[in-house]
């Protein structure tokens, strides 16, 4: 008996010894992978700024510092928990065939853990370096799009991103919490923006990749309608999330250049979602991706506007 459980311990010892090693650049850059880090910049871009119009100026740096630090873990965490929840129906999809759980760059148990030791990380740190309010609006924001959206509205509902889509607004209430200890109007404001702009910026995707979608069984509105439908749901919500923004220039420390920004640049955004209407109507793809980059590009902008009106000396 002992010679057989010696004969599995060499064996189990040789294979251990034969298996290579990953780099730990590679092992570092697959675990980043697993945050979704493309998600988490945009999330960034509009925390800094709701962190400026909360002080009408510039904040204190290591508070920035702070709030961003916090704000990323959070949003990793609940990035590292999407990939572990939806990695069966990333191996059906193209578009997510390259994640770290998919090709087995990290295991299933690694990556849960990971993620709950991001999260509550994230929330000891917000907590520490910030205030409270912050750390329990961290905490909501990964509750809503681990719970809310990926393990119960996603694979169920067309409506998924719309109110999943809520857990990408929490930095701004965050970044406002983290200033002021509380949440003024503006923040909620800024709030709204996001939560509208959030389905016309994610439907666009859906409709390009209709098929993965549908091959993974997640019933996005682009899998479940037609061409001209979303085309005109992304059109309804283009334009409440353009109106929204004028909504904000009351806002103390709001001036002409953020006026002048939603305005223009509303105007860009709106043009683009009646041409891919048009496109829609006429039986054509038209151009999804490029409704898709230039609302990335649309909420950049206006969030860059946001943070330098306040710090004009006119």
């Amino acid at each position: 008996m002992s010679t057989e459980i010696s004969a599995q311990s060499q064996a189990a010892s040789y294979t251990e010894q034969a298996r290579p090693r990953r780099p730990f650049g590679r092992v570092v850059k697959n675990y980043v992978a697993l945050t979704k880090p493309r998600v988490m910049e945009l999330l960034l871009v509009v925390t800094v700024p709701a962190m400026i119009l909360a002080e009408r100026g510039l904040p204190d740096l290591w508070l920035v510092l702070a709030t961003l630090i916090g704000g990323a873990m959070s949003a990793g965490s609940a990035g590292a928990f999407n990939c572990y929840i939806d990695r069966e129906a990333d191996r059906l999809m193209k578009r997510t065939k390259n994640r770290p759980l998919v090709t087995g760059e990290i295991s299933d148990r690694n990556a849960l853990v990971f993620a709950w030791v991001l999260g509550v990380i994230s929330i000891v740190w917000l907590y520490a370096t910030t205030n409270w309010l912050a750390a329990v609006l961290g905490a909501a924001a990964i509750f809503t799009y681990v719970v809310v959206y990926t393990m119960w509205l996603k694979g169920r509902s067309e409506q998924n991103i719309i109110w999943g889509g809520i857990a990408g607004c929490f930095p701004v209430l965050i970044g406002w919490a983290a200033v002021t200890g509380s949440l003024g109007w503006p923040a909620w404001v800024f709030f709204l923006i996001i939560f509208l702009w959030t389905p016309a910026h994610y439907w666009p995707l859906s409709m390009r990749y209709r098929e993965d979608y549908a091959a993974a069984g997640v019933p996005m509105l682009g899998v479940v309608r037609g061409r001209a439908t979303v085309g005109l749901q992304v059109i309804l919500y283009t334009w409440a999330t353009v109106a929204s923004s004028l909504l904000l220039i009351p806002a103390p420390g709001i001036g002409w250049l953020y006026t002048a920004v939603a305005l223009l640049s509303g105007g860009y955004f709106i043009l683009q979602a009646h041409r891919l209407y048009g496109s829609a109507i006429r039986g054509q793809e038209g151009k999804p991706m490029q409704v898709f980059h230039g609302s990335i590009t649309y909420l950049s902008v206006l969030s860059l506007a946001i943070a330098i009106d306040p710090l004009l000396p006119f």
